[in-house]
């Protein structure tokens, strides 16, 4: 069954394994996460379990988010996502998920917003060769030729400069290295989408294991 918590990109660190090896992981910082609601396949025709991650002031919560709330006995929060093919009967409304809900040595699956890196060029964005840079050849960082142009237009898709970056990610079959529970935090070898203090899902792996 999948098991899912949502966190915080805290930064990038490096720990030393007992053999002496030195890895490189991602810390996560996830706080415990509070069961918002239950999704169940009499009611909402599938099954699902909301967490809702880190509060936020009353002040910037509309009512239907109050009441939403209210239900689970908790404040507000920030980051509210679904986790599905989970097994709906071992959580509760207001019930709280821990970072012991995984384990050293674990594969998982991360999902975030990648970095934005704005509007970019060919050659930043998709890899393209620059041209000669002397020789006058008035050819060094453009597309270049972009084919046939049928109708008039451009075909969807067509590899051109543009917006980079700023979407979201998942990165598969990332292994938990160690699991803090006294400070809440998740350390994952290797790196992990967005730039630090960004929000990110957590779940197991829908290929790893």
């Amino acid at each position: 069954m999948t098991k899912g918590i949502l966190g915080r990109k805290v930064g990038m660190t490096q720990i030393f394994a007992e053999n002496g090896d030195l890895i490189p992981v991602t810390v996560i910082a996830a706080a415990p996460n509070v069961v918002l609601q239950k999704k169940t396949i009499e009611t909402d025709g599938y099954e699902a379990i909301q967490l809702g991650f880190e509060d936020k002031r009353e002040k910037l919560s509309n009512k239907p988010e109050m009441g939403h709330v209210a239900k689970a006995e908790t404040t507000p929060k920030r980051f509210i996502r679904e986790f599905r093919g989970v097994d709906v009967a071992g959580y509760e409304v207001g019930q709280e998920v821990k970072v012991d809900t995984f384990a050293e040595g674990e594969i998982i699956d991360i999902t975030g917003v990648s970095k934005g890196k704005g509007f970019q060029g060919v050659i930043k964005r998709h890899g393209f060769s620059r041209g000669p840079m002397s020789h006058g050849s008035r050819h060094h960082r453009a597309p270049g030729s972009i084919g046939s142009v049928d109708a008039q237009r451009v075909f969807k898709g067509k590899k051109m400069p543009g917006r980079m970056g700023g979407k979201t990610v998942t990165i598969q079959n990332l292994e938990i290295v160690r699991v803090d529970t006294e400070r809440n935090l998740l350390l994952v070898k290797g790196n992990v989408p967005g730039s630090r203090k960004s929000l990110v899902e957590v779940k197991s792996a829908i290929k790893g294991n």
